[in-house]
């Protein structure tokens, strides 16, 4: 119909079969930032928050989403994942996550990686609501991704990367 694959030849949705795949080695990377107020950076960086360790929860937050990206996206297949890497990385104006997912499928895991950016990005906004209400979550993107009949990809990155 228009070459996506979770549309059938009608326009409905669909989970697209992917029985007859290839194994092989994937891996993907996302990233996302948070800004947050000054206060609130402190916070983090103190680890002073009263939810607890903003960093540390975040981080497992991210892990966790990639396992759950199949729960939470319709079409996602689940996938048997052999890593998940959350990084947070705090600068003067807020944080930028990179999350990595790793499987051995016949699918990508793009959406894990993806996910697990997201929630550690939103696990950070619960954390320190209360003090800063104007956080802005952006960038969410993929940086790359490899494996697969597609092979390799990645993120044309601006200037600042």
């Amino acid at each position: 119909m228009n070459g996506l694959t979770h549309l059938d030849d009608t326009g409905a949705a669909r989970m697209v079969d992917v029985g007859g795949k290839a194994v092989t080695a994937r891996e993907a990377t996302a990233t996302g930032r948070i800004t947050l107020s000054s206060a609130a950076l402190a916070l983090v960086n103190d680890a002073a928050a009263k939810k607890g360790d903003v960093l540390a929860v975040a981080r497992i937050a991210g892990i966790m989403g990639a396992k759950r990206a199949a729960d939470l996206i319709p079409l996602c297949h689940p996938l048997p994942l052999t890593k998940v890497s959350v990084d947070l990385r705090p600068d003067a104006t807020g944080i930028t996550v990179t999350a990595i997912a790793a499987t051995e499928g016949k699918t990508g895991v793009e959406m894990e990686a993806l996910t697990a950016c997201s929630v550690a990005l939103l696990t950070v906004y619960d954390m320190v609501k209360a003090v800063d209400g104007e956080m802005v979550i952006d960038g969410v993107r993929l940086l790359a991704k490899s494996g697969g009949r597609s092979g390799d990809w990645t993120a044309e990155r601006g200037a600042d990367q």
